[in-house]
């Protein structure tokens, strides 16, 4: 690896399996420091000892939760450079069929647990040595920009992710704060959901791969170097965007 994160640390929620337990990896290769956090407590700590990263169990809809692995990091590294707000769930719900209860749940996860990162995250590297600095990194989805009828709440979840980026990051800029916010936008990604997918719809993986005109899935890996550049010194200049890593997903017309 090229250790473009060398001297850097890191926060990684959802750290335990897909998209997450790639970026922990990636960024320990990177040179990084680590910090893993994930509510699969086993699992979690696995991927993090064969990384050489520190794990924490967390609930990101919880404000102490929080508080306690920001300062973890502070603690253990001394600074905080990147968060990799990661952690997400799915509620496979329309509007006719979701409950209080379920929207609720996924909001606090998916978007409530994202605007706490941020702002637990902006603290502390405002009190990075040598002056406010950072890369925070949010996961966005295509559904954010196509909906889709079967999960309302996570349609919802997704699009306002992308919002609150752009809000956090020009709110860092204008404050003067070497402070970055960008959204990466996964297409349809080889996950454990789509795993489990397959216990009822066999074909799930041909259909995630038709999904783009590369027809394949994508795969953690993808999602880690994508990351790996928004939180290098390569994206000095890149804040308040969305870095689409879906295959060429929303690029094609769909009548293709």
């Amino acid at each position: 690896m090229t250790e473009r994160l060398q001297g850097k640390t890191a926060i990684i929620t959802g750290g335990a399996s897909g998209i997450g337990a790639a970026m922990v990896k990636r960024f320990a290769q990177e040179g990084a420091k680590v910090l893993s956090t994930d509510v699969q407590v086993e699992l979690g700590r696995q991927v993090a000892d064969e990384a050489g990263a520190l794990f924490v169990e967390q609930d990101v809809s919880g404000e102490a939760g929080w508080q306690t692995v920001v300062a973890k990091a502070q603690s253990e590294f001394g600074r905080l450079d990147i968060l990799v707000n990661n952690a997400g769930i799915v509620a496979a719900k329309s509007i006719e069929d979701i409950d209080l209860e379920s929207w609720h749940h996924l909001l606090g996860i998916n978007l409530t647990g994202v605007m706490l990162g941020c702002q637990n995250a902006i603290k502390a590297m405002k009190q990075n040595p040598g002056g406010s600095s950072g890369s925070i990194i949010n996961i966005a989805s295509t559904s954010a920009f196509t909906a889709l009828p079967g999960d309302v709440t996570y349609t919802a979840s997704k699009s306002a992710v992308r919002m609150l980026t752009r809000s956090v990051a020009v709110h860092c800029a204008q404050q003067g704060l070497n402070i970055r916010c960008n959204n990466i936008v996964p297409g349809g990604t080889h996950t454990g959901i789509i795993d489990a997918a397959k216990q009822v719809v066999p074909d799930i993986y041909d259909r995630v791969a038709a999904m783009s005109p590369m027809n394949r899935m994508g795969e953690g890996a993808d999602m880690a170097g994508a990351a790996v550049y928004l939180a290098s010194e390569d994206a000095a200049f890149v804040t308040g965007s969305d870095l689409l890593v879906d295959g060429g997903m929303l690029a094609v017309h769909p009548g293709y």
